[in-house]
């Protein structure tokens, strides 16, 4: 299988294939594209012009180089096209007995040294290589959409594949400028089957009703720095497609996580799959269309909405990080705050740390001198609870104890002002548990900030069944005085972002654990396939493993599936005192400061 993979075959042109065309012949190669439908051929013919004729206009290429990918690029309807191709690519419907088929007829048509490559990012590759007479020589070639622009390519080998075949396409992939990551053939590899449980819980979550299908995209977008939310990935993805590849990994897995959310038949079977139908989760302009248009599920704004209290001043209790970023952001709001802690020292220290990062605002240009000094001054440090009489708001940021915030409650219900509202930050405790130490429950609520404070724009703004509507109203308000956006939920663990991301996170901990991918392979794939901003293991490093796996206790004993089990090996590193940067250890190894 030594053989220079100048001419190639990709079958199936629709959005993939064509794609895939233009990579290949924009990187030298001889492309044969064949679709049974000429009309597709057309289109991908007309798509490879208009996106080389951007290139020109952009001065990427030149006119003759524009000239010659497209004389690179032949089109045809019948698959003995293929016979000269050394890898054929195919791209066509997920469907075994349509790829099967597929493989069969290219066994009578192709070289037997030639490569036969499967696009499917949801079958199995080892079940498609059985039915070739050369099982040895068909391997997964998984692209990412678009296929220009994303730089992942799984390469798939099952237990038939001959090493020759995976390391000839391995080099293509680097020579098309893309980042080949090696994986096992198991429905979804790498980057779809993290991606695809994580859609497929936001899906449930959305059904239940437990918050908007714009909440639910604005958290996971705002809290995780995602380029799309999940609904409106599903979406572009195709509902459809989405429900085949879970249906796909749960008949492997039997994880109840993998188990396609009802939703998904259901919008399926209605033909709204999404983007390419004008209709799925949310709805489109036209089919194909990418803009969003209003519907019945659109939140509007209510008039009869209740009216908030009234909010001059803010307590925040705590001396960590959070507490000291959430008073910064309502100082600069032009709140006065009360920074109370157990001491007056750890207020004053708290407050000092706030100094600095006004400070590193002035310098970068963010924030002026006037505005340092005056954010600084409506802070008081306080070494006493007792300094809350007369807040409006009381913020509390400690530590993530139950016992402890239950305490806080308590003194926060005998020291604040009736009418005043009551906050709790927690990401992963009862807020109603912290209400229920109070005299006064309907007057307290979650506002869960994202760390840093400062920075980050999301609020989670978490409701439980005793909160006033006013309360839940002044905190919005609020919300958008200090530049944040609220998402609304209920109270239960995990709210929104951390009942999406830590199970997503822990799957990845499982795919190292049993030996399936690498730490590198793993972070690579997400990054460049999903688009994430960091790697599951660098952000898990940076989270804390203390953290997360607290995190991972929660969500599985509030929910009770089995699928929502911490890791084993996130158990062992935690119980090592490998908790990630703050050890110096986690998932890697860090330089000691």
């Amino acid at each position: 299988m030594d053989i220079p993979l100048s001419t190639i075959a990709v079958v199936g042109l629709g959005t993939m294939g064509t794609g895939i065309a233009e990579v290949l012949a924009r990187a030298g190669r001889e492309v044969i594209g064949i679709d049974i439908s000429e009309a597709a051929a057309r289109q991908a013919v007309a798509a490879l012009e208009a996106s080389t004729a951007r290139a020109v206009q952009k001065g990427r290429i030149t006119e003759g180089e524009r000239h010659d990918v497209l004389a690179r690029f032949r089109t045809f309807s019948d698959l003995q096209a293929a016979a000269d191709a050394q890898l054929v690519i195919e791209v066509v419907p997920e469907s075994y007995e349509i790829k099967q088929q597929l493989f069969r007829e290219l066994d009578a048509i192709t070289s037997p040294t030639a490569i036969l490559a499967t696009g499917t990012n949801a079958l199995s590759v080892t079940r498609l290589a059985a039915e070739s007479q050369h099982p040895e020589r068909v391997l997964g070639l998984h692209f990412f959409n678009p296929a220009p622009a994303m730089k992942l390519v799984e390469v798939v080998s099952s237990v038939l594949t001959a090493p020759p075949a995976v390391e000839a396409v391995t080099a293509l992939a680097r020579e098309l400028g893309k980042e080949p990551v090696a994986v096992g053939d198991r429905p979804g590899f790498v980057a779809d089957g993290l991606l695809f449980g994580y859609l497929n819980q936001a899906a449930a979550m959305y059904e239940a009703s437990y918050a908007s299908r714009e909440d639910i995209d604005a958290a996971m977008k705002l809290g995780c720095g995602l380029p799309m939310g999940p609904l409106a990935l599903l979406d572009l993805i195709g509902v459809d497609t989405a429900r085949t590849v879970l249906e796909a990994m749960y008949s492997e897995s039997r994880d109840r996580l993998h188990a396609p959310a009802p939703i998904l038949k259901q919008l399926s079977e209605a033909g709204l799959t999404g983007r390419k139908s004008g209709r799925g989760f949310y709805t489109y302009a036209a089919p194909g269309s990418q803009t969003v248009v209003p519907d019945t599920k659109t939140p509007l704004e209510s008039s009869g909405a209740a009216t908030g209290r009234r909010v001059r001043s803010v307590g925040v209790a705590g001396s960590g990080t959070m507490a000291s970023g959430i008073a910064e952001v309502f100082a600069k709001a032009g709140y006065d705050v009360v920074l109370a802690a157990r001491s007056q020292e750890k207020a004053d220290t708290a407050k000092g740390r706030i100094a600095k990062s006004l400070e590193r605002s002035v310098t970068k240009g963010r924030l002026t001198a006037e505005a340092r000094d005056e954010t600084l001054a409506r802070i008081t440090a306080a070494g006493s609870l007792d300094s809350f009489d007369d807040v409006d708001l009381a913020v509390e940021a400690v530590a993530e104890d139950l016992a402890v915030k239950q305490q806080l409650f308590t003194t926060l219900d005998k020291v604040c002002k009736p009418g005043a509202v009551l906050a709790t930050t927690t990401s992963s405790l009862p807020v109603v548990a912290c209400a229920r130490a109070t005299s006064r429950p309907q007057d307290v609520i979650g506002m869960h900030f994202f760390n840093p404070a400062p920075a980050m724009k999301l609020v989670e703004v978490v409701r439980t069944v005793l909160t006033d509507d006013d309360v839940h109203a002044t905190v919005r308000e609020v919300c958008g005085k200090i530049r944040k956006h609220p998402v609304d939920c209920g109270d239960r663990a995990g709210f929104i972002v951390n009942a999406l991301l830590f199970p997503y996170l822990n799957n990845a901990i499982k795919m190292v654990g049993e030996h399936y991918a690498t730490l590198d392979d793993i972070d690579a794939a997400m990054k460049l396939g999903g688009g994430y901003p960091m790697g599951p293991f660098e952000l898990l490093d940076v989270v804390g493993l203390d953290v997360s796996l607290a995190i991972e206790k929660v969500l599985h004993s509030e929910f009770r599936d089995p699928g929502l089990a911490p890791a084993p090996l996130l158990e062992h590193l935690v119980a090592a005192g490998c908790l990630g940067r703050k050890t110096g250890r986690g998932f890697r190894e860090y330089a000691r400061r």
